[in-house]
């Protein structure tokens, strides 16, 4: 009997960290600058446990080199160099318990209250949505009316905006607070125009959560955190930049999870899936409409047209 009672408690045991397997879109209250995390989870329960991780402070997408679950608590660490000192890590460590079906947990750089910061997750919706062929183009948006910032309002609060119009050109200075557009999309078309100065980043985020990398990275191999890449997730097929000074173009379609990306009339990415949120998201809630955001916290950028054409059936 006390056999069969411990092996029915091991079970319980399982079944528990087995709940943490999956992938969470995670928001942060107080991060400074506004940016939503995602964690995925592999192997619970079992021996082979493994994770991958978008957030703070690197952004990149990143397996995790140590996570293990105990007594049901999910814990993950990474060594960054967390309070960005001159040289050196630091070790910040993730915990989390799973309460009512979210993920609720708070990281903390060890050794560090200050750094302490709370999260809640809730798992990746499954989106229905997909390229079949029959969505078609609705009434354009432009976001940009030539004249002025007055679609677009600030992400982080309290920071100077950094961004300014000029001879009908949207132009930001460097470490300018990224934009957000006043309405939201759920699936788009998205046509853009740029223009990059040496060395320059920038960078659309789709509904507030996935990043399309705008970089000057002309004549380089291409990569996922390159011209056109959907950040740190899907590499261009090629690199389709232009010089520095000169104006590409970008022409990027979303359909659910569905993603192609033209650069200068080059097909880069083709019908790719979305799997998660990458270092710019701010708007976690993968379900609903989301807004176009401009990275502008980076380098300088010129824009002169964004122009967003619903999807409709």
């Amino acid at each position: 009997m006390r056999i069969a009672l411990f092996f029915l408690l091991s079970l319980a045991g399982l079944a528990k960290d087995v709940d943490f397997n999956g992938r969470w879109n995670i928001t942060v209250p107080n991060e400074p600058r506004r940016r939503a995390w995602w964690l995925e989870v592999d192997g619970a329960g079992t021996q082979a446990i493994k994770g991958r991780f978008v957030g703070a402070p690197g952004g990149d997408m990143n397996a995790i080199p140590e996570i293990a679950v105990k007594s049901g608590v999910l814990r993950f660490v990474f060594e960054r160099n967390y309070l960005r000192k001159p040289t050196g890590t630091d070790k910040g460590v993730y915990t989390a318990r799973v309460v009512n079906g979210d993920l609720v947990g708070e990281f903390q750089v060890e050794g560090n209250p200050a750094s302490k910061l709370a999260f809640v997750g809730k798992r990746a919706p499954v989106i229905k949505d997909t390229e079949d062929g029959k969505w078609k183009p609705g009434k354009p948006v432009e976001l940009f009316n030539g004249k002025d910032l007055s679609n677009w309002s600030a992400l982080v609060p309290g920071k100077p905006l950094g961004w300014t119009v000029d001879k009908g050109i949207m132009n930001n200075i460097a470490g300018a607070n990224n934009l957000v557009s006043s309405q939201t999309f759920w699936n788009f078309e998205l046509h853009g125009e740029f223009r990059l100065g040496v060395g320059s980043n920038a960078g659309l985020g789709l509904r507030g959560r996935y990043e399309v990398q705008i970089i000057d990275d002309y004549g380089k191999a291409p990569d996922t955190h390159g011209t056109g890449a959907l950040y740190s997730r899907i590499k261009p097929r090629e690199n389709a930049a232009k010089k520095p000074g000169e104006w590409n173009t970008y022409d990027i379609r979303l359909v659910g999870r569905t993603v192609t990306i033209i650069v200068n009339g080059v097909t880069v990415i083709d019908r790719a899936e979305v799997e998660g949120l990458t270092a710019m998201a701010h708007d976690p809630n993968e379900a609903t409409p989301g807004p176009i955001s401009v990275q502008g916290d980076h380098g300088a950028v010129e824009i002169r047209k964004l122009t967003v054409t619903p999807l409709v059936r």
